[in-house]
């Protein structure tokens, strides 16, 4: 897959449109609907049509081909439902390699390139998304949507606010820490909804992300610009930047999510230990209400709770499994940005008591079947306060 991976990157150079978005169930066929195909979200409808829609007009039609991994093609139809006010990419003839329960959860890219032909890519391995996700700097909270390939063009007020933390830096890059607590800093004095942190923590987690990602771009933006526009003397210093570029943005992705969950904790008062030591010196990412209680054999076990945090984890869930031995027969939280996963996955996590802590607007993403047993991170918040009482 690694050979697509720079197919995809590949590709991208010479696009004037990329798409993104993770397969729903209904993409994947999981839901036995009767169209091969997938859904484009109506902000991305400039992918298929020059010019938008009209909500309870008439449909709108146009034909292509998309070529597949490079090796397989299939016609496409591009189709506007104005009585659904939907995007669909459909095929009557051959089924979409996207059609397949098993790729539920996995991520598409989706590119118009320059010359007018069209490509598709299907990720379906936590390294193989974290990398595409990587590459274009964007976290999932930032997928299902047009990938905007330039640096960053952030609402004004916003973008104030984000030169002036710029300027303010001693440090080349500061810590991802910093960056988080910086993007926070950043929404809620812009969009002034402080109350959300208790109110809809959902909604603030999705916030705060977004923004550390116009953030980062910004900083990446003001410290290598000028360097990327004027080019490169050869090859090997180009690679060199673009390695340490890449470095960067994982580093970022993989501690974001937790650096915003411990805001939200504290924000809602609750007590916890981050990256405690457990059995064996493992690590889970928080222990309610802290590390010392979970030690203490005296200490309730049913006051105790432990949650993973892990931006995709389609492949990675089952390291949540054995992080505290003392919690094995209870249930293993486990907070994601993952937008759907197959119902087999969710099935065996049914079965091993693992249970999903998902921002709400993404939890119809998941098969139906299983929306019921995924948490919103306020139900868990409000778990957590109830069981610290």
């Amino acid at each position: 897959m690694e050979n697509y991976i720079s197919k995809v990157i590949e590709d991208s150079s010479e696009s004037e449109k990329i798409y993104c978005k993770f397969l729903s169930p209904n993409d994947s066929g999981e839901t036995g609907g009767h169209q091969s195909g997938f859904l484009v979200s109506k902000p991305a409808y400039s992918i298929l049509f020059d010019e938008p829609g009209e909500k309870g007009g008439d449909i709108k039609r146009a034909s292509a081909t998309i070529y597949w991994f490079d090796d397989y093609e299939t016609p496409a139809n591009f189709i506007y439902y104005g009585s659904k006010d939907e995007y669909r990419v459909t095929s009557n003839k051959k089924s979409f390699p996207s059609s397949n329960p098993d790729y539920t959860g996995a991520l598409l890219i989706f590119l118009k390139k320059h010359t007018g032909q069209f490509k598709a890519y299907i990720f379906n391995t936590d390294d193989e998304i974290n990398e595409i996700l990587n590459y274009f700097g964007i976290t999932p909270a930032e997928t299902n949507r047009l990938i905007n390939t330039e640096l960053t063009n952030p609402e004004e007020e916003e973008k104030y606010a984000i030169q002036e933390f710029i300027k303010s830096l001693t440090t080349d890059f500061p810590s991802s820490e910093q960056m988080s607590l910086a993007a926070q800093r950043i929404q809620n004095s812009v969009f002034n909804h402080n109350e959300y942190i208790q109110l809809k923590p959902d909604n603030k987690l999705l916030d705060w992300t977004e923004v550390e990602y116009r953030l980062f771009r910004a900083l990446e933006h003001d410290r290598y610009g000028v360097l990327i526009k004027n080019g490169f003397s050869d090859v090997e210093k180009f690679i060199e930047l673009a390695n340490k570029v890449l470095n960067r943005r994982k580093s970022r992705a993989g501690k974001s999510l937790e650096h915003h969950l411990s805001s939200l904790f504290t924000g809602n008062n609750i007590t916890f230990t981050p990256q405690a030591i457990t059995e064996g010196n493992k690590k889970p990412d928080f222990i309610f209400p802290s590390i010392e209680s979970y030690h203490n054999a005296s200490f309730p076990l049913e006051k105790l709770a432990s949650l993973a945090a892990k931006t995709t984890c389609k492949d990675r869930w089952r390291q949540v499994l054995n992080e505290a031995d003392r919690l094995r027969s209870q249930n293993k939280f486990l907070c994601t940005l993952q937008q759907g996963i197959s119902s087999a996955q969710l099935e065996e996590m049914k079965t091993e008591k693992v249970v999903l802590v998902v921002p709400q607007k993404y939890i119809t993403t998941y098969p139906e079947k299983y929306r019921n047993d995924i948490w919103t991170v306020k139900k868990f918040i409000d778990y957590i306060k109830e069981i610290e009482k």
